[in-house]
């Protein structure tokens, strides 16, 4: 403690003199004898008055030293001076119950640029993923993964502005990069020997122009998807032997839209993930619709709906103020009408400028800024905010989602019952594919699908029952069922499992709830039973 003294007295910087003790910061005894030569006190007297001053110092900086010592040790018991440091507690003691990690470290509220940065996807090679964990002597039977397509050029222009510039053309040379890009260029040239649909044959399967075409996918979004695919390879190919060894095309379903970008995602994401990517394997079926609800798409309630939901989006961005103003702002500074600039949905080309680390366009009185972007990207997140508290889109969603998950639970319960069909299927959408499902599903907090978003389906199996116990592989007592949204487990976020803890401890979701679901459980907010009933009457 003597030591801790001193040294605060040598190093404070509001001393006038820092480093030895110094006349002005020593006791004043001790001028007192240092200038006995020049005053009043003798030798032998000055040499008696300092010792015994410098005895009482010293007591007096022990008895100081001791009182802050105890000071200090009750400061810590009654938890006023903390023991360890604030961001790293101890961790619990172990528990048995399910944890879902948290992946990332957001800003206290909605932050218009973070959520930008976090649509963009920028690849990068530490994303932690959840796909393929379970508890020991669980089997994977069936995979289904749905992804939207990865970073494209923007689908609008706006006036009066040059385009970004950004090459199509794929280089294994040029950021952002992948170990397999090179090859996957070079293996995209023999697709000749696969099975395609014809609409989908006529498609090219590379990005393949320096200067990008409207929507068309780029560098980073086969990057994207190369990564997508490496990430289920390790969790669902190498660690759970998902395909068998020489795997056959039967075992393997794929469907995309007629979009280049879509069919790209998909065989990027293929070509990371595949063991043996063999042509002659593959199988490419098209999907027309965007919902992917095939035969199943006529429902007239669901587009009125959708009516409804595109009408309160209207009325809450006209009553935006300051969202207006910025548009006439903006217009100003490119010099066309407002009118004009909003029907180029300037957004969209401002994302790519964004997340391509490109300036913002300029016009001529000036340059578009990100005060503008911030403001029209605050607004995207104030009406995701309204549409989850009106439930418009969910009625929307419930009925635009169903098909696509009809045909999930159906394929997962025939691969339940012995059948090795299909026990990876991929389907390649867009971002209003993804949308509706993850609402469909109860998922109200979960980001709007960012490029490359996937979302995953999995089956599990139960290890074997005790001796005596008849439960067999089929029965639906011992399968369960998976959701993780970009790697990370979401099904206890679900509508048809987040209950499910309060009443077992079973720590995977019964698939018997998501069947029960599937089949009339989503229809009762609809006030139906099932997806006909529900097409074809209105709630109020």
């Amino acid at each position: 403690m003597l030591f801790f003294l001193r040294d605060l007295r040598e190093t404070d910087p509001s001393s006038p003199r820092s480093g030895p003790l110094s006349s002005r910061c020593r006791p004043t005894g001790y001028a007192v004898v240092e200038g006995a030569g020049h005053g009043w006190l003798t030798d032998s007297r000055a040499h008696a008055a300092g010792t015994m001053l410098a005895q009482n110092r010293f007591i007096l900086l022990l008895a100081v030293g001791a009182v802050l010592a105890v000071l200090s040790l009750s400061l810590q018991f009654l938890h006023l001076t903390p023991i360890t440091p604030i961001g790293e507690e101890r961790p619990a003691a172990k528990s048995r119950k399910r944890v879902i990690p948290v992946l990332h470290t957001e800003p206290p509220k909605p932050d218009p640029i973070y959520e930008a940065y976090a649509y963009c996807n920028i690849p990068n090679r530490t994303e932690q993923a959840w796909e393929g964990h379970s508890p020991a002597d669980y089997k994977l039977l069936s995979v289904q993964v749905l992804i939207r397509h990865g970073d494209r050029y923007p689908l609008y222009a706006i006036p009066k502005t040059k385009r970004p510039a950004i090459d199509c053309m794929l280089a294994p040379h040029r950021s952002p990069t992948h170990p397999k890009l090179a090859a996957f260029i070079n293996h995209m040239s023999w697709g000749g020997r696969a099975r395609w649909d014809a609409v989908l044959s006529a498609l090219p399967r590379l990005p393949s122009h320096s200067a990008c075409e409207m929507g068309e996918l780029t560098q980073t979004g086969v990057v994207q998807h190369l990564q997508n695919g490496q990430l289920l390879r390790g969790a669902y190919i190498e660690r759970h032997k998902l395909l068998s060894a020489g795997w056959s095309g039967r075992e393997l379903y794929v469907e995309t839209t007629g979009k280049s970008r879509t069919l790209q995602s998909g065989l990027a994401l293929l070509y990371g993930l595949l063991p043996d990517f063999d042509w002659a394997k593959l199988a490419v079926r098209h999907q027309w619709s965007t919902l992917f609800c095939g035969s199943s798409c006529d429902c007239p309630a669901r587009n009125r709906y959708l009516e409804e939901e595109q009408r309160r989006q209207y009325q809450l961005r006209v009553g935006d103020t300051l969202l207006e103003h910025t548009y006439a702002d903006m217009a100003r500074v490119l010099g066309v009408a407002p009118r004009q600039l909003r029907a180029a949905n300037p957004v969209d080309s401002l994302l790519c400028h964004l997340c391509h680390g490109l300036s913002f366009p300029c016009g001529a009185r000036g340059c578009l800024s990100l005060h503008h972007f911030s403001i029209i990207k605050r607004q995207q997140l104030e009406d995701e905010r309204d549409r989850r508290h009106r439930g418009l889109y969910q009625r929307y969603a419930l009925l635009a989602a169903h098909p696509f998950l009809n045909r999930t639970a159906s394929r997962m319960l025939r691969v339940a019952t012995g059948h090795r069909e299909e026990v990876l299927a991929l389907f390649s959408a867009h971002d209003v594919t993804v949308a509706p499902v993850l609402s469909a599903l109860g998922l109200s907090g979960a980001r709007f699908p960012r490029f490359a978003a996937r979302l995953v389906f999995e089956l599990w199996r139960s290890p074997p029952p005790a001796a005596g116990d008849r439960v067999g592989d089929g029965d639906l007592r011992r399968l369960f069922v998976r959701v993780l949204y970009n790697g990370e487990d979401v099904t206890f976020h679900t509508a048809f499992c987040h209950a499910h803890e309060r009443h077992t401890g079973q720590p995977l979701c019964p698939f018997a709830n998501f069947l029960s679901f599937v089949r009339s459980d989503m229809f009762a907010a609809l006030n139906a039973t099932s997806y006909q009933e529900a097409c074809r009457r209105r709630t109020t």
